[in-house]
């Protein structure tokens, strides 16, 4: 399949996904996801009074409490995101592609989108399909842990990401330096006027590159529910600051 070429093309992937995902209550389609990586933050998110707008369940790393989390999703009141991630791009357990997708099988029923890394998508085709009938979105990702990439290879991960008609394009980068922060500020600003594109850094300067992309109109920004998951990552009481103080 190619990618989407035209600028009418560009427009009409924003509308959809959009109608996913900007609330009608907010001034900014800025939307706040917290992060479900072990234990303790499963049972913490089943007793939250007020919940983000999504929660995103990392099952690479909760394979060992499926049946909790079984138990745990009717009591969850935010619309879900599973992903299960690839082992080169921090996800847990070395897990393979077979398991990562027999994971996500397992919780389709539960989903409001699924996050699956562009390099993944290939060997998901059947499952991307399977999300596609049932009218769950599709997160296409890409985490780079070590860098950020040239503008021009961030370009492409973007072009090759829209073969699979994705709803999002998520790009998580390592920002420990202004020049790699300011690499992933400007292809963001470059590109998510014709794409909805949800961009986050790690690292040193993670911590400013979540500020910074969330004013800017990142569509998903991701916080832990108590302690930091990733270097930069905020938790979500100071990520609810940081978007309230700007849409007031």
């Amino acid at each position: 399949m190619n990618p989407p070429r035209s600028a009418s093309a560009h427009r009409n992937f924003r509308a959809r996904a959009q109608d996913r995902i900007v609330p009608t209550s907010l001034k900014t389609p800025a939307r706040l996801v917290g992060v479900i990586a072990n234990r303790a933050a499963l049972e913490k998110a089943g007793r939250l009074r007020q919940p983000p707008d999504f929660l995103e369940l990392r099952l690479d790393l909760l394979r060992d409490c499926l049946e909790e989390i079984e138990a745990t999703i009717p009591k969850l009141r935010a619309p879900l995101i599973f992903t299960a991630r690839h082992p080169a791009e921090g996800g847990g357990h070395a897990l393979s592609a077979k398991t990562r997708r027999d994971l996500l099988r397992r919780f389709l029923e539960h989903a409001a989108f699924i996050d699956v890394e562009r390099r993944s998508a290939p060997h998901f085709a059947a499952l991307l399909a399977e999300a596609r009938q049932r009218k769950i979105g599709l997160i296409i990702s890409s985490h780079d842990l070590r860098a950020t990439p040239s503008p021009e290879a961030l370009r492409r991960q973007l072009t090759a990401a829209m073969r699979y008609r994705p709803d999002i394009f998520k790009i998580a980068t390592r920002t420990d330096t202004s020049q790699q922060l300011d690499r992933l500020i400007a292809f963001f600003e470059e590109n998510s006027g014709a794409f909805p594109i949800a961009a986050m850094g790690m690292g040193k300067r993670g911590a400013a590159s979540r500020r910074r992309l969330l004013r800017l109109g990142s569509v998903l920004n991701y916080a832990a529910l108590d302690r930091a998951f990733l270097p930069g990552q905020p938790t979500l009481r100071r990520l609810r600051r940081i978007r309230a103080a700007y849409i007031i």
